[in-house]
Order: structure tokens, then sequence, then C-alpha cells
């Protein structure tokens, strides 16, 4: 499994936001260019940031973009979600797979315990445990 560039620049994204003031809306020039992403690929990422309801956006000269909540309150699983959909470590994890093997695969328990423990480790990381590291 690999984390997706997409996922990256979203956490990169959001780490930004999160080490601005939660009052300062930041244009997307200004996070393209800190963040070192791409402007186009950056404005896609925080749509769906935003249908997600991680980020929030404000119009006019005085707008830009937000975090929706604290970065105390957005784990980096919940960014992964947002951004790929369901955790899955490998197909037979998924809810919507059949795996042939059935029950008898002791594969799968193993995938199982360690998409656990990543599954673990990104709720347990916030945004805000890694603001306070830059």
């Amino acid at each position: 499994m690999k984390i997706t560039r997409k996922v990256d620049y979203g956490l990169r994204a959001l780490l930004y936001l999160s080490s601005q003031p939660m009052s300062r809306p930041v244009i997307l020039r200004e996070i393209s260019e800190e963040t070192k992403i791409p402007r186009q690929f950056l404005a896609k990422i925080l749509l769906n940031l935003m249908k997600e309801g991680l980020v929030r956006s404000h119009r006019g000269s005085q707008g830009g973009f937000l975090l929706a909540k604290p970065a105390r309150e957005i784990s980096f699983l919940e960014v992964f979600e947002a951004i790929n959909g369901p955790l899955a470590i490998n197909r037979c994890l998924s809810d919507d797979y059949r795996c042939e093997c059935g029950s008898s695969c002791g594969i799968k328990e193993v995938w199982s315990k360690a998409q656990q423990n990543l599954t673990d480790v990104l709720v347990n990381t916030t945004l805000a445990d890694l603001a306070h590291q830059a």
C-alpha cells in the first residue's frame, strides 16, 4: 500500500492551515507556495476536504481557506479517508470484496492486524501533534 500524493498534499495543506490563526483565511496561492503543492492540484484537494467538512472557505477580498474544526480534532485517518475513502491495506479487507479463499486464509489475519496497527497510529495522530513539531 502506498500513501497517495493526494493524501500527502492534503495533509501538508492542512498542517499549513493549522499553523495559522483560526480566524485568518489563507488564500490558495499562499498555501500552494508555502507547501510546494501545485495550485490546480491543491484546489481540487481542498474542494474535496471542504465536502468532507475538514476545511471551510470564505469568498471575497478577505477570503481564503480555514480549518473547519480545531487541529486537535482532525486525525490523519480522517484526512486519509476524506481523500481516499476507507482504509484497506489489501482488497480482502474491503467491505465490498468477496475472497474466494473464505475463512480458511491465514493471510487475511496478518493483513487485518497490520491494518489495525496502522489505523491506531493514524487515528491517534492529529494535525495538532505535528503542528507543534514544526
